[in-house]
This record gives structure tokens, sequence and C-alpha cells, in this order.
């Protein structure tokens, strides 16, 4: 009995490990990488509180703008990836070389500004969102936790390690399609309202639609895409610029895939909270939601428990994938601007720029928000 037990065992090993579309998608998964956290990072507690806005305010109205703006998107970040490659430094560093030290300065600033009071507003809503679990939970300590816990987590953790977390905390985002799914929409008048655009042009709707733009496209995606390229050509062994400097074919078409998978897997996102919030509170009236933690709460009644934690774990789960991006996108530029060495592939003790602004960001914000 048990040599059939373990011949049976074998059988299926090498009939599922050795099946075709088994090994396409392992080859697949393997492919993705910064693409992926990329995308996956601008669905952050901002965003999805920016799309559940669009949602209650309008219905289905702009839910074309997720199919719109994802060639956009997409086309940007293969830029981004694309100087990274070519140039094999930063987004910041190819600024210094090929722009005025003012230039730098003004994108250096206005990037660490923009981030600041973006990680301020993720912490508070992960934190808030954490409450919808557990109420009891203290609100200064919860967003302390956070922020703490996301900082140890990129100064302590290898770059190949710390990578292949992002990669599978990116999976967090399918919670948002499940609880759409799980909400019993209107899928016909999703699908009818989800590719053809429709504007009336209003002062409101035209400031949503920039919420948007801003939200999908955002300038912290840019330094993060490119540098994550040079990260990827270290972690290769390519340790000097020059070396980093590559445009081969096998490399360029596996960045695209990457590229492209990550936005198509954003923007996807993005079409199930606005149809989520579309199709359960702008028919019920509930037009004024300010932030993800409220669109959790508010679709609730409507669209049930299960439906409510996984929008609310999709909050937490996205905001600790988007500080780390949005922390480390700052440090790259900040690092470069100032000739510092930086790179997640540097030990605690060569990369104090890297390290020194990343604490500075978490650090200020997390008084911030807990003061609040």
């Amino acid at each position: 009995m048990l040599g059939q037990a373990v011949l049976v065992t074998q059988v299926i090993h090498d009939a599922t490990f050795n099946n075709e579309v088994v090994k396409k998608t392992k080859d697949y998964w393997h492919m993705l990488g910064p693409g992926l956290t990329t995308g996956a990072s601008d669905d952050d507690p901002s965003g999805i509180a920016t799309y559940s806005q669009v949602g209650a305010q309008y219905g289905f109205g702009l839910l074309w703008m997720a199919a719109w703006t994802f060639p956009l998107m997409a086309t940007v970040q293969e830029m981004c990836a694309r100087i990274g490659m070519a140039t094999g430094r930063g987004l910041a560093g190819n600024i210094r070389v090929f722009f005025s030290a003012r230039l730098l300065h003004v994108c250096t600033t206005l990037l660490f500004i923009a981030n600041a009071f973006n990680i301020g507003a993720d912490l508070g809503a992960m934190t808030k969102a954490t409450q919808l679990l557990r109420p009891s939970l203290s609100f200064g300590w919860m967003v302390a936790g956070f922020a703490i816990f996301s900082l140890l987590l990129q100064i302590f953790t290898p770059y190949a390690k710390y990578a292949r977390y992002l990669k599978w905390l990116a999976l967090i985002l399918l919670s948002y399609i499940l609880s759409a799914v799980l909400a019993h929409l209107n899928w016909h008048d999703v699908l009818r309202n989800g590719f053809i655009p429709h504007i009336e042009f209003t002062k409101d709707q035209i400031i949503l639609i920039a919420a948007v733009l801003g939200t999908t496209i955002s300038p912290y995606l840019f330094f993060w895409q490119t540098s994550q390229e040079v990260e990827r050509g270290v972690e290769n062994g390519h340790l000097t610029v020059k070396e980093r400097q590559h445009t081969d074919i096998e490399d360029v078409k596996r960045m695209r895939i990457d590229v492209w998978s990550g936005m198509l897997l954003s923007n996807l996102v993005m079409f199930f909270i606005i149809a989520a919030a579309g199709g359960i509170l702008f028919p019920h009236g509930l037009t004024q939601i300010e932030s993800a933690a409220q669109a959790a709460e508010a679709l609730r009644p409507f669209a049930g428990n299960a439906t409510y934690f996984l929008f609310a774990i999709g909050i937490i789960g996205t905001g600790l994938l988007a500080i780390p991006v949005l922390a480390g996108s700052t440090s790259y530029a900040v690092a470069e601007s100032m000739r510092w060495r930086e790179g997640l592939y540097r030990k605690l003790d060569t990369a104090i720029g890297w390290l020194v602004f990343t604490l500075m960001t978490l650090s200020a914000i997390t008084a911030i928000v807990a003061l609040v």
C-alpha cells in the first residue's frame, strides 16, 4: 500500500510540474518583479479613497478611466524602467547628470514633501482600517507600529528577500476584486460604462478626473521604478554604472511584461473599486466618502460583512506595500542628489543617506499623524 501511495504521489507530481501550463505560469511569475510591486503600490490607501469617491459621487460614470489610464500609466513606467536599464542610474541620478542642480533640488524637494504627506495619509488610513476590525486599538500606537515595522523591514531585510515579500504582498490587491464580486453588482451596467468615455465638464468632475490622473501617474512611481531596475542589475552582479548600462533584448522583453502586468493589475483594482462604490454607495445616496476606511464602513450594510472585511484588509495590505515604496523613492532621490551611497542591497553601515532619509520620513510623519 505504501509503495502504491508513493507511486501515485510521484505520478501526480510529474503530471503537475511537467504540465506546460504550469511551467508557463511559473516562468511568467518569475518574470514579474519591480513592475508588479510598482503598479500594486499605486493602489495605496489614498488611491483607494480617491477611487471610492469617484464611484460614490458619479456611479459608473467615470469607470472608463481605469481602461483609458492603463496605457498611459504603463507607457510612462516602461520609459522609467528603460532609463534605469540604459543608464545604470536612478532617475534623480540622471537628472543630476543631464540637467541643472537647481532643477534636481526642486524635483527632489517636491517629491519629499508630496511623499511625506502621502505616507502620513496612508499610515492614518491603515490605522483606521485596523480599528474597523479591532476598535479598541490605540490610534497613535498603531500609527507608530506600522511606521516602525515598515522601516525595520526596509533596513534589515536583504534586497532579494525584500523584493520577494513585496511581490507576494501585491496579491493583496485581489481582495478588492473579490469584494466587488461578492457585492453582487449589475455587471451589464458595469461593462456598458467601463470603456466609453463620458465627461460632464463640471468643476467637481474635472477635479476628480485630475485626482485620478494624479493618483495613477504619480512621481514617486517614476523614481521607484527606475531605481528598482538598477537594484535588479546589482542583484545580477552588475555593481558599477557601466556594467549596468545595457539594453539586452531579452531583458527588455522581460521588463515590458513585468511593467505592463503590474500596471494592468493596478488599473483592474481601480476598476473594481470604482465599480463597487458606484454600484452600492451611489444608488443609496452615500456620495460623501473621505477615506478608504469610511468607504469600507459604508459598504457593509449593503454588501455584507465579507466585502467589508476584504476592503478593510486590503487597506492594511496595500499600505504595507505602498509606504516602503513612498519612503524608498524619496531616499533614492535624496541620496542620488547628494551623491550619497544608496540602495536596498547595501548593508546598514554603508547606505547612510538611504537610512537617514527613510528614518526621517517615517518618524516625522508618525509624529504628525499621531498628534492629529
